[in-house]
């Protein structure tokens, strides 16, 4: 796949759409969920941030995805 933002995890691929590949990739170890929304809502102030992001990580965590 091409120009699709992937999530490789031990034997499977979760292919990430819409702004989900962006959120993922401030998962850098160094940012916490607030870091996290604050770096979005400044480059995105018009969207819902404070309120999608939390529960999406959130979801993320539950599946074992991220840590």
């Amino acid at each position: 796949m091409r120009g699709v933002d992937l999530l490789v995890l031990p034997e499977r691929v979760v292919v990430l759409r819409g702004a989900a590949g962006g959120i993922v990739a401030l998962c850098d170890g160094e940012r916490d969920v607030a870091d996290i929304v604050a770096e979005l809502t400044r480059r995105h102030p018009d969207a819902p941030v404070a309120e999608e992001v939390p529960p999406f990580l959130a979801r993320l965590r539950a599946e074992g995805w991220l840590r």
